[in-house]
């Protein structure tokens, strides 16, 4: 796949997070204490799919190349202030942080449990427990979807690369 192609699969994704994520945002506005400088949720170790990186590294490599990573124990592309630098360009994790998030674990006996989880700032509101599905965000479609484009770049299984790792190979 072209990178032209990649880049425009990859932007088409990003919208369709975007169109899916306003209603829960609306839904949610009360309880989200998500704002610029937050931070609880941009720590150390995510890691994105290779694909994105591609992406981060196509549109920010002056950063890559010029600016240190914010010192260790938070997001590296988080600034002094605690803003995102590649916030136009942020991956996918990022633009469903604060989210009520659900999941389905299936466990070695074969049992299959709903988790649900949300950032520990935005807890005050409805327990999560009581939300129909359709007010949490889903994890597991679009992660699959980032999977397959992942698959038709490098035909393999899918790698996952550190945001700070970014740096220290540059652009």
């Amino acid at each position: 796949m072209n990178e032209e192609r990649l880049a425009s699969e990859l932007n088409r994704l990003y919208r369709e997070v975007e169109q899916r994520v306003r209603p829960l945002l609306a839904i949610h506005s009360a309880r989200l204490q998500c704002r610029r400088g937050c931070r609880q949720c941009c720590v150390d170790d995510l890691t994105v799919f290779q694909v994105e990186a591609e992406n981060i590294r196509r549109h920010h490599s002056d950063l890559l190349r010029d600016a240190a990573p914010h010192p260790e124990g938070a997001c590296a592309f988080l600034d002094q202030a605690g803003a995102c630098r590649i916030y136009e360009h942020r991956p996918y994790v990022c633009r469903t942080q604060g989210l009520p998030l659900r999941w389905i674990e299936q466990f070695p006996d074969g049992t299959t449990v709903e988790m649900r989880d949300i950032c520990p700032l935005n807890e005050e509101g409805p327990p999560l427990e009581g939300l129909p599905e359709t007010e949490c965000w889903a994890i597991g479609p679009f992660e699959g979807e980032l999977a397959r484009l992942q698959a038709r770049v490098d035909g393999g299984a899918p790698h996952r690369v550190s945001l700070r790792s970014l740096f220290r190979r540059g652009a």
